[in-house]
């Protein structure tokens, strides 16, 4: 898609403080963007400031570039409101690598593939979602249970109930049981 006498704008998103834009960032910029925006916040996060900014920053006949339709929206409901929004102000979208890579989602095919390649994309969570709530049901059902271990089994209750008794403070119990205090307050009012 070409642009329509405007500017790429760049919009990349990392996850993770953890990890580096930078690939992101070398291929909007070999792409020819002149502004780049950059978010760092889980695809979950409504709140992504940097492409607020970006969407403020485009102007008709300009178009919004990203590195991957990953980093862009969070559901297909997301990303055929944003990419409407885009097309209502004059502003076209292009995606580099991957889904919709080579096709230009602000003609009507390239709708309908925007809308079949989100799709797959939210069957495909769907999917991941049912088979992690199915492990976790099946290992609940065999006894086993995720998470943490508890730190206060019986036999430190017990004994921090003696202590107790014998009137310890609390931060001499738990010191000598290898708690924190906020355990052991916990664990002794859990019991009354």
């Amino acid at each position: 898609m070409a642009t329509l006498a405007g500017h790429l704008v760049g919009y990349a998103r990392v996850s993770t403080d953890d990890q580096e834009a930078q690939l992101q960032h070398d291929a909007l910029t070999a792409a020819g963007c002149t502004r780049i925006f950059t978010d760092k916040a889980s695809g979950k996060n409504t709140d992504r400031p940097e492409l607020t900014a970006a969407l403020d920053y485009a102007r008709p006949g300009d178009t919004l570039c990203v590195w991957k339709l990953d980093r862009f929206a969070r559901s297909l409901i997301d990303l055929v409101t944003l990419v409407d929004s885009l097309a209502a102000r004059g502003i076209g979208f292009k995606v580099l690598t991957g889904a919709l890579a080579s096709i230009d989602p602000n003609t009507p095919d390239g709708r309908l593939m925007l809308q079949v390649v989100g799709a797959m994309a939210e069957f495909e969570r769907s999917l991941i979602k049912d088979r992690t709530r199915a492990g976790l049901d099946a290992a609940r059902a065999q006894g086993r249970v995720g998470g943490r271990p508890a730190v206060m089994d019986a036999d430190k209750l017990a004994a921090a109930k003696a202590r107790k008794a014998k009137g310890e403070s609390v931060t001499a119990i738990a010191k000598a049981l290898g708690v924190s205090r906020a355990t052991l307050y916990r664990a002794l009012s859990d019991e009354d």
